[in-house]
């Protein structure tokens, strides 16, 4: 019996990006399934079916690539960045086309992954899978308690009321402040927009957890492989 896939799926698992994506290669009419071309909803045997991105096959990788990396502040979390700016795929010496889940702004650092594995990228980043994303931020200026329990209630943006988030005070300095955060929802600069709404200012932000995934010992610029386990728990293998 034919091993039956969702056409999103099939091309993310290929390394062509997250399903998000995909489905809008297959809705430009990009994608062909045995020369007819694809629709949304279509499923495909990847083993059997000649499935083909702008005339060119698709080829299934069985095997992903999972690299958590220290972002340095500076470097773009895009593949490819049209400005010429350095980016998280540069850092990484990879064959496989590698494109990063749980995306940093420029000015900030701290953990991003890149894979070839829309499977993962999907799991990691869907609110129904209940992924964290813990941060240590410092802030200017000295943090009231009120301005802390504010946050954890969540706050009213632009974009509409942030969900309640993790907040703890891990220490004050003279004129600043280091907190804690836990997340589980990731809007645009969410972060700095909640920070600046608080009255204060991020002098400094590192993601330090994705998930299962931890940034654990290392410095900015510096990769490693994800563990069997870090996979597992992730929900993907």
């Amino acid at each position: 019996m034919a091993a039956q896939e969702r056409l999103q799926k099939i091309l993310a698992n290929a390394g062509l990006g997250s399903r998000r994506a995909c489905e809008e290669l297959i809705r430009q009419g990009r994608v062909a399934v045995n020369g007819q071309a694809a629709h949304l909803g279509q499923s495909a045997d990847p083993q059997h079916d000649q499935i083909a991105l702008d005339g060119k096959p698709v080829r299934v990788r069985r095997k992903h690539t999972y690299i958590a990396l220290y972002k340095p502040v500076g470097v773009v979390s895009t593949a490819r960045d049209p400005a010429g700016r350095r980016t998280v795929v540069e850092l990484v010496p990879s064959e496989a086309r590698l494109y990063p889940v749980g995306r940093l702004d420029m000015m900030s650092e701290g953990l991003v992954l890149l894979t070839d594995d829309g499977e993962l990228a999907l799991r990691l980043t869907h609110p129904r899978y209940g992924h964290a994303k813990e941060y240590k931020i410092r802030l200017a200026g000295l943090v009231a308690d009120e301005a802390v329990a504010q946050w954890r209630r969540g706050v009213l943006l632009e974009d509409g009321q942030t969900a309640p988030a993790e907040v703890a005070i891990l220490r004050r300095e003279t004129n600043s402040t280091w907190l804690r955060v836990v997340m589980y929802e990731g809007r645009n600069r969410q972060i700095r927009r909640v920070v600046e709404l608080l009255g204060h200012s991020v002098l400094k932000l590192i993601r330090t957890r994705i998930g299962p995934v931890g940034l654990g010992h290392m410095k900015p610029g510096e990769w490693r492989h994800l563990t069997a386990q870090e996979k597992e728990d992730a929900g993907v293998s």
